[in-house]
């Protein structure tokens, strides 16, 4: 079964456009290998977190801020496609 990711962020920060950027660029790059990317406003101020069926693998309070879009794509990518290339993004 493939994995569903929600992006969790908060309305009142206006982090809507991030978030709908960050769902854009993950259905692109993992286009075949996701069952979705919902969208979740957050009902507690701050807050943008990102989950894997449930899981979380980021969370902007903890990393102390927002990722470049290569980093969540690796994280990303280590738990839907691990063997996945990301080409010129990619660790080295």
């Amino acid at each position: 079964m493939k994995p569903a990711i929600t992006i969790e962020y908060c309305p009142k920060c206006h982090w809507l456009l991030r978030a709908a950027y960050m769902a854009q660029e993950l259905l692109t790059t993992f286009e075949g290998d996701l069952k979705s990317v919902t969208l979740q406003p957050s009902e507690v101020g701050g807050q943008y977190i990102i989950y894997i069926d449930g899981k979380i693998i980021f969370d902007r309070k903890v990393f102390g801020g927002f990722a470049e879009i290569k980093d969540l794509k690796q994280l990303v990518r280590d738990v839907v496609s691990p063997k996945k290339s990301l080409g010129h993004s990619d660790k080295h």
